[in-house]
């Protein structure tokens, strides 16, 4: 009896949380608040994936018509600010060791042919060959997720920025994660005295830049480097040398792709796991790249930072694939590295790819990049909406039930799938009660006059670049020269009349 009362308070408590969330969304939606609402709840509700957006309109929870979906995602608002602080204000997943691990990540949002869209960015996409890469027209959203621990994809969506054309991803990337650790201390999420907050980030980010411009904040940076990097080692003591000459500033090289520069590491730990083997992490302390005052460090002022951290490999005996296994080499902003220390950050650093299943889940079930959408207005309200229901279906986790399909295994109720809490939460819903309005009956408008033409051509634009400064030629085996900007949009630009104008080419 007892396990039964304690489980019915854990049951109400998160109905509670789930309920309370649900009616501060509402507060956060300043105009159009009833149809972006129901445009939520049928988003939830809707059996399947979301293949297009006109279809929620026909779900028993969007009682308005479609003209009214538009109207929301056109010229409804969205009160970001207070959202984002009603996201970090929910639970949030922890590590084992009690500190936040966060992971940033950029997801685009495909629009190669809406020439009529604003803002357009290329987006990096990788082809269905073999290291094969596109540079794709879209709207690239920076998103950072809380991680939690174990094999899941779960993940807690806490905050996501449109990234415009011709920005730097490296200072955007550094004030999305001040202001964020600034809503978490203010929300109670981080206080003093508790563990530094571990940011994971992958080889596309500069982790020893971002380290340094957000030194001042109770942060870890742990990040993937390339394979063909050179670091330095400690500046050496100075020795007095009769002919003179400028003492060393950096100490000898240590060439990932050469273990003869490595020396002994200070930190070694071997795991047996059940898919790949034996795996084993290696740590060296007290490296830092060679900076020079190019690309993002040509205007700083004073002597050029040295930026030393702990450099960690990891190496397995195979792969499930029967692959090659090749090296996996992280940039930890810490010193002093233990071998506790080196198996939590590759550890954490596995669990970043938990987010990767996140945007397969947006993307592909709940419809996120599915809306043909013209002004990047209403890309951004339709993307907070989206996130929205990510987090009810975190906080309603506890709630659901497995209604799996005849043909799927059934799962315990710490181990499913958002897809399938998805599944029944149309049930749960009619337990939290809606605050949105009844729709008041109307009629549609007369709309254009049959057989005339709009004459009002739109606007159209053209694409611009994400530039991703902060990397360094000079600690690089091979040298090469940075791309010409505007080369690389004339390439993109014959790719796209040769890949979608064939005829005209």
């Amino acid at each position: 009896m007892k396990i039964v009362v304690v489980g019915m308070a854990v049951l109400s408590e998160s109905l509670d949380v789930l309920t309370g969330f649900r009616d501060q969304l509402y507060g956060c939606l300043p105009r159009r608040a009833d149809a972006l609402f129901e445009l939520t709840d049928a988003l939830l509700c809707t059996d399947g994936p979301v293949e297009t957006l006109v279809g929620l309109s026909l779900a028993a929870e969007h009682p308005r018509g479609h003209c009214a979906l538009y109207d929301a995602l056109n010229h409804g608002r969205i009160d970001v600010e207070p959202l984002r602080r009603r996201l970090v204000e929910t639970p949030l997943p922890r590590a084992a060791d009690g500190r936040l691990v966060l992971a940033v990540d950029v997801s685009p949002w495909l629009r190669p042919h809406a020439a009529t869209s604003p803002d357009r960015s290329f987006c990096h996409t990788y082809g269905r060959g073999k290291d094969e890469h596109r540079m794709i027209p879209g709207w690239p959203y920076s998103f950072i997720a809380a991680l939690e621990t174990g094999r899941t994809s779960w993940t807690a969506l806490l905050d996501a920025v449109r990234l415009p054309p011709g920005a730097d991803l490296t200072p955007l990337t550094c004030a999305q994660i001040r202001q964020l650790v600034d809503r978490l201390t203010g929300a109670g999420q981080w206080q003093p005295g508790d563990s530094d907050i571990l940011i994971v980030l992958d080889a596309g980010y500069e982790a020893p830049r971002i380290a340094w411009l957000l030194r001042d904040l109770p942060i870890e940076i742990l990040g993937r480097m390339r394979s063909d990097r050179v670091l330095r080692r400690p500046t050496p003591p100075r020795v007095y040398q009769p002919l003179g000459g400028r003492p060393a500033k950096h100490g000898g090289e240590f060439v990932f792709g050469d273990p003869a520069t490595w020396n002994a590491e200070q930190a070694a730990t071997v795991t047996d796991t059940r898919r790949y083997g034996q795996v084993k992490a290696q740590g060296w302390d007290r490296l830092h790249p060679r900076l020079t005052r190019r690309a993002a460090w040509a205007d700083h002022d004073g002597a050029l930072p040295i930026i030393a951290g702990t450099v960690i490999r990891l190496t397995v005996d195979h792969q499930p694939s029967r692959g090659e296994p090749k090296p996996l080499w992280l940039w930890w902003s810490k010193l002093d590295a233990t071998p506790a220390d080196v198996d939590r950050c590759w550890q954490a650093f596995l669990r970043r790819f938990d987010i990767e299943h996140t945007f397969r889940l947006l993307k592909q079930t709940l419809g996120w990049s599915a809306p043909k959408l013209r002004e990047p207005a209403a890309a951004d309200r339709w993307t907070w909406l989206i996130l929205a229901a990510h987090t009810q279906l975190r906080l309603a986790r506890p709630l659901a039930q497995d209604l799996r399909r005849p043909w799927e295994r059934p799962l315990t109720a710490e181990r499913l799938t958002p897809a399938r809490v998805r599944r029944g939460l149309q049930n749960l819903r009619t337990t939290s009660a809606s605050p949105a309005r009844v729709p008041k009956p109307s009629k549609s408008g007369p709309g254009r006059p049959p057989g005339s033409r709009n004459r009002h051509t739109a606007t159209r634009y053209d694409v611009g670049l994400i530039l991703v400064t902060g990397r360094h030629t000079s600690d690089r085996l091979t040298t090469r020269r940075a791309p010409n900007p505007a080369a690389l949009v004339k390439r993109q630009v014959e790719w796209l009349s040769l890949n979608l104008f064939p005829q005209v080419a």
